[in-house]
């Protein structure tokens, strides 16, 4: 981002550099100035070159009209970058999952899930991202054991948690795994907390929790879907 402080020293240096009689600075004067375009280089150096007109220079190479509107310019980008950096904006998410194989990750995540592949990196690949609607998941190779024995499946670490808006659809999504065949380390079943559930094993060991809300509410609990860590 333009800072004012700069672009008024660097006006002053114009000044300086034409009344030292630098070449350069008259090329640059005559390509952006209109008024200079038809002058050589030393008709230029020869003219009156006073500070408003460095600062003109300046505004028109930062593309403003004028150094008044490059002043306004620079303060509305101060104003709206103070206004980003006090309230940051997070918009999305992505789990990581380490897998042995890339290709044979996406595979599995567009036959058996309903994924799309959103990119693939290196050859033979090592990075990855596959999506479906809203959730994306990035894969990285790693060619050795992530954990340490049985402990993902017997702690059940997720590896991401997806939600969908309905119980139907949360069924809807179980039953076409269930027809392709995909391993399940849990079935569809509804949580303590209110929540309905159903965890997907992957190729790679990586557990996959797909939540949905119970359905209709009773009078006092809770339907917003959490997933409390196993």
């Amino acid at each position: 981002m333009p800072n004012l402080e700069n672009l008024r020293k660097q006006a002053k240096l114009y000044v300086r550099w034409h009344r030292d009689g630098h070449h350069p600075v008259a090329a640059q004067i005559r390509a952006v100035l209109p008024r200079f375009k038809d002058l050589t280089d030393r008709q230029i150096l020869d003219r009156d070159f006073k500070l408003s007109d460095a600062q003109e220079l300046v505004a028109r190479q930062s593309g403003f009209e004028s150094w008044q509107a490059l002043k306004t310019g620079v303060q509305a980008m101060t104003d709206t970058a103070h206004a980003i950096a006090a309230k940051p904006d997070l918009t999305q998410v992505e789990a990581q999952l380490f897998v042995a194989d890339i290709e044979a990750s996406c595979a599995f995540f567009m036959s058996k899930l309903g994924f799309e592949v959103v990119f693939t990196y290196g050859e033979p690949p090592f990075y990855g991202q596959v999506k479906r609607d809203n959730a994306r998941l990035n894969l990285r190779r790693v060619c050795e054991p992530v954990f340490v024995g049985d402990i993902r499946e017997r702690e059940q670490l997720l590896a991401a948690s997806m939600t969908v808006g309905s119980a139907a659809e949360l069924r809807q999504l179980f039953l076409q795994y269930q027809s392709a065949g995909v391993d399940f380390q849990q079935t569809l079943k509804q949580e303590p907390w209110g929540a309905r559930t159903f965890i997907v094993r992957d190729p790679h060991g990586n557990l996959l929790l797909f939540a949905g809300p119970a359905g209709v509410a009773l009078p006092g609990r809770a339907t917003g879907v959490v997933h409390p860590q196993r």
